[in-house]
């Protein structure tokens, strides 16, 4: 399945860098609460090392390289994020629109947990246009870059995964949703992708098709690179 010559059964969205432009602020919450901990590691790095992956994630990182991240990280990473988040998150420019426009179920399937999701969405005013449909990493297994988040999305709404389009903007993302059988788009229209050849690195990942504005999100050939 290739939208827009085949109309998908279920658009699966990607949080952070899709609905909302968030990656920048989250990367430097997460650099901060680590400088707290002595771990030093720059915006960059963390951008490299954690884009599209979740807490647990980078608390197994560190524990891997023998460095130690109290059990109170999260709590401490979630309170950081949400002050930031309250001060200055904002969706992705278009989003809205495209989902005005959108005629087919849609759902959120994000490696933040739910309630930094729900909190993004609220703050965005992105929440109505998704209800109860949002699924989290703390609802599986194994997060992004596994199948398993997708999988499980598509199967609480009752879609077939060939059928489904996933919206992502990282590499782990891109990975996940091809594992899962799914058509991926590769958004680079965040604000982490500035300066970056995003779309180089999301084709190599895997994406079928990426594109840099949500106004273009039904058009492909012009303004994606003719990635499908």
């Amino acid at each position: 399945m290739t939208a827009p010559d085949s109309v998908p059964d279920l658009v699966i969205f990607d949080c952070d860098g899709v609905l909302i432009d968030s990656e920048v602020l989250s990367c430097r919450c997460l650099s901060e609460v680590l400088a707290g901990y002595g771990i030093h590691a720059d915006v960059t790095e963390v951008r490299d090392l954690f884009l599209g992956r979740s807490v647990a994630a980078v608390t197994a990182h560190y524990a891997g390289l023998r460095q130690a991240i109290p059990p109170h990280f999260p709590d401490d990473y979630a309170a950081r994020v949400r002050e930031v988040f309250t001060a200055a998150l904002r969706p992705i420019a278009g989003i809205g629109a495209v989902l005005d426009a959108l005629k087919v179920p849609r759902c959120v399937a994000s490696s933040s947990d739910l309630a930094r999701v729900n909190l993004s969405l609220a703050l965005t005013g992105l929440a109505a246009h998704f209800g109860d449909h949002v699924f989290t990493a703390q609802m599986v297994r194994e997060g992004k870059p596994a199948p398993d988040l997708f999988l499980f999305a598509a199967q609480r709404m009752g879609a077939d995964p060939r059928r489904t389009l996933v919206i992502e903007d990282s590499v782990s993302g891109v990975q996940a949703g091809k594992a899962a059988g799914m058509t991926v788009w590769g958004f680079v229209g965040g604000g982490h992708y500035e300066g970056r050849d995003g779309r180089a690195l999301l084709t190599a990942a895997g994406a079928d098709r990426v594109f840099d504005h949500m106004d273009d999100f039904w058009r492909t050939g012009e303004g994606d690179g003719g990635n499908r």
